[in-house]
């Protein structure tokens, strides 16, 4: 399975939430670029980024943060996501060397956009699904869509998506686990590779969602707060322990 280590992005600064919530933020670092330098040496071969108010507001914040953390580590994948709502956001961040695009709201309220991006730029659409009791959050996950996880995930699996990002926002940022099952059933309907996120605190959480049939997950907090390294949990994930 693969480990992406994720870098959230607010006020210039790495940060978590708890659960999504803008009003529960921990900040982790004040150099963003050196902590995506650390994770790449370290043995990341893809990092998560994302602009946490682009996400909330749809404009991007930290537009040229992010290019510095994409410049900075050229050797690995960048996936970069966070208010990235229509194609000149995506094409652009394509242009500055990210290897992936995150979209998520826009999936739901511009499908046509976001399925002609993943036909134009196969491989490098990643399409977030960031559900609260099953539904799909929206808008820096303060909104409701009406659709289920499981819809949208087969409608963007049709659309030829590299990946779908899948987090259980109640359990994100806590530490408790990740959900499992619905990310294993998840995996099990769709051909695109799901990445889980969210409530991964420990190592046996990611050997969990590998004996599961997972094939990727995100992971910050657990990594910030000291649970385990990086080179500690590629190990555990090689060796299978």
């Amino acid at each position: 399975m693969e480990l992406i280590p994720a870098i959230d992005l607010l006020e210039g600064k790495v940060v978590r939430l708890h659960k999504g919530r803008y009003d529960e933020v921990t900040v982790y670092a004040d150099d963003p670029v050196a902590e995506a330098k650390r994770f790449a040496d370290q043995g990341a071969k893809r990092l998560h980024v994302v602009d946490l108010e682009g996400a909330r507001s749809g404009d991007a914040a930290h537009a040229a943060l992010v290019e510095r953390i994409v410049a900075s580590v050229p050797s690995i994948a960048v996936q970069v996501g966070g208010g990235v709502r229509d194609a000149r956001a995506a094409e652009r961040w394509l242009a500055a060397g990210a290897q992936r695009v995150v979209m998520g709201t826009a999936a739901i309220k511009s499908p046509d956009v976001v399925s002609d991006l993943c036909a134009k730029h196969p491989g490098r659409l990643v399409i977030a699904i960031d559900a609260r009791n099953g539904e799909v959050a929206i808008e820096g996950w303060e909104k409701g869509s009406g659709v289920r996880a499981e819809e949208l995930a087969g409608r963007v699996d049709a659309w030829g998506a590299a990946a779908i990002l899948y987090t259980d926002i109640d359990r994100d940022g806590t530490r408790l686990g990740p959900a499992v099952d619905s990310t294993a059933a998840l995996q099990a309907a769709v051909s695109a590779t799901v990445i889980a996120s969210g409530g991964i605190g420990e190592i046996a959480h990611l050997l969990e969602l590998a004996r599961a049939g997972v094939r990727a997950a995100v992971c910050g907090r657990a990594l910030y707060a000291g649970a385990f390294t990086l080179p500690e949990a590629l190990a555990a994930l090689s060796e299978g322990r």
